[in-house]
């Protein structure tokens, strides 16, 4: 049996390419859209992808099953549980299209692979027990977990109110997931645990940084499934519930694509933005249909100078699609500002991952910056004269962006909390005074949620450094 597991980093995603190499065959389970990366390296391994599984309908990224069948010929193994609001609407009457009820079997070669409903996270979650019949063995090697079960922590059941709008589903999905959880009790110690996310991602709170597990070591160490399996159903729902962050705004609109399916990308190959030069800007900048990302690093680089009504989206770090997640609204025409043009194809790819097509053409950072009168710098302070900034104007208002928990934890008197990642849409809620200093709890969040605000006309002042540095005597600490 051959199997990998393929990360793509800026999302903390995880997929995994099964084969058999007796027959060739594989099988490709939560893949994302770019698809080219999982055909090269079955190649490479001398495999065909002829099988695709989804465990869920994912909320973080477009998935890449569609494009595997309709440009492939690959067979997908998709959830036929969960309710009629749960389905893979696109797949229903594709005869390439199977769909699995709990306990179904499906093999790629000699690779068994059993669905295994396990709900909570989504009501349609499958996981996959994986069985190397060719290798000789009479049981599961391994359970790809998806968004059920992490190194370390457990998928979030609150997504589908938080994220996707379903009002008064979340406690409901906390106790149907602490149920699934305790199902596991009856796998085996040695069963290697097989998540679709890692550190990083937004679909857990406490997601650990190994890339797989042991089903006796996260009974051990994982707090939540240690919590369903030993703990009350009421504590577990507590527990759960609590802290979760708060999701970028795209979420709900992968809920909605993935159901009723992804667009293929045309001609099943990635866009390939042009090359513009300084002159193009100057019909670009100002054009509210489009939007520029700066995909610089360095945010105090990008506050001292940088194009008006550009956002920071670093591309490091997942940064860029927290940005163009949260931030841009689907169909818009997108600018990139790129480092080297190395980036360009990194870039579209984290773009399109996330539904944004619309890439039209990219220019390098130093580029676009030569032309001083396009150029703008965005007035900040430090946390640390935050005060004083404050006394000197007080007619002004502070927006605090970071997490919920965080801000009843402590927080500046008077502020208004929005998480940086829901400011798009709680737009209406943003204050409208002016000034409006704008926090987080290191200023990377702010950072990002400054050039947004900016480029919506409000008057904002960006505040840079730890929050332990805001003074005492305007804070109001829990």
């Amino acid at each position: 049996m051959f199997l990998r597991q393929i990360t793509d980093s800026s999302l903390a995603q995880n997929a995994y390419l099964i084969g058999c190499q007796k027959t060739g065959e594989a099988v490709i389970v939560d893949p994302e859209r770019d698809i080219d990366r999982y055909l090269k390296i079955a190649a490479e391994n001398d495999l065909r992808i002829t099988a695709v599984a989804d465990t869920h309908i994912h909320a973080d990224y477009l998935s890449g099953a569609r494009e595997l069948v309709e440009r492939h010929g690959a067979t997908a193994y998709l959830s036929a549980e969960g309710g009629p609001d749960w389905q893979f609407e696109w797949g229903k009457g594709n005869p390439n299209v199977h769909f699995l009820h709990d306990g179904d079997i499906f093999k790629v070669g000699n690779i068994e692979l059993k669905a295994v409903l396990s709900p909570g996270h989504t009501p349609e979650h499958m996981s996959f027990l994986v069985t190397d019949i060719g290798g000789g063995a009479s049981e599961p090697m391994g359970l790809l977990s998806g968004d059920f079960i992490f190194v370390g922590d457990v998928g979030r059941p609150d997504l589908l109110e938080s994220a996707a709008g379903f009002a008064g589903v979340m406690e409901p999905s906390a106790r149907t997931l602490y149920q699934s959880l305790r199902e596991t009790s009856r796998l085996s110690e040695h069963l290697q645990i097989l998540p679709a996310h890692g550190a990083g991602s937004a679909c857990g709170k406490a997601l650990g940084a190994l890339p797989i597990s042991v089903m006796g070591y996260e009974r051990l160490n994982n707090h939540a499934l240690r919590e369903a399996l030993t703990g009350s159903e009421d504590d577990f729902v507590q527990e759960i519930l609590s802290g979760q962050p708060e999701p970028p705004r795209y979420f709900a609109r992968m809920k909605r694509d993935n159901r009723l399916g992804p667009a293929l990308l045309p001609g099943g190959e990635l866009p390939e933005p042009r090359r513009l030069s300084p002159k193009d800007l100057s019909s670009l900048v100002g054009d509210r249909k489009r939007v520029i990302l700066d995909l610089r690093t360095d945010r105090l680089d990008f506050m001292s100078r940088h194009v008006t009504g550009s956002l920071f989206a670093p591309l490091a770090g997942g940064k860029l699609s927290v940005v163009a997640g949260s931030y841009i609204d689907e169909g818009t025409p997108i600018i990139l500002f790129v480092n080297a043009a190395e980036e360009v194809n990194e870039a579209v790819r984290q773009l399109i991952r996330i539904g944004y097509d619309q890439i039209e053409g990219w220019i390098p950072v130093r580029e676009a910056l030569a032309f001083g009168d396009i150029i703008t710098c965005q007035k900040s302070i430090l946390t640390s004269d935050l005060a004083d900034a404050l006394s000197a104007h007080p007619n002004a208002a502070v927006l605090d962006v970071r997490g919920a928990g965080e801000f009843a934890k402590g927080h500046v008197k008077g502020a208004t909390n929005i998480a940086h990642t829901r400011l798009a849409a709680r737009f209406g809620e943003v204050p409208s005074a002016s000034p409006l200093y704008v926090h987080c709890g290191s200023g990377q969040r702010a950072s990002l949620a400054v050039p947004y605000l900016a480029s919506k006309g409000c008057d904002v002042i960006y505040v840079d450094g730890a929050f332990a540095n805001i003074s005492d005597s305007i804070r109001s600490d829990s």
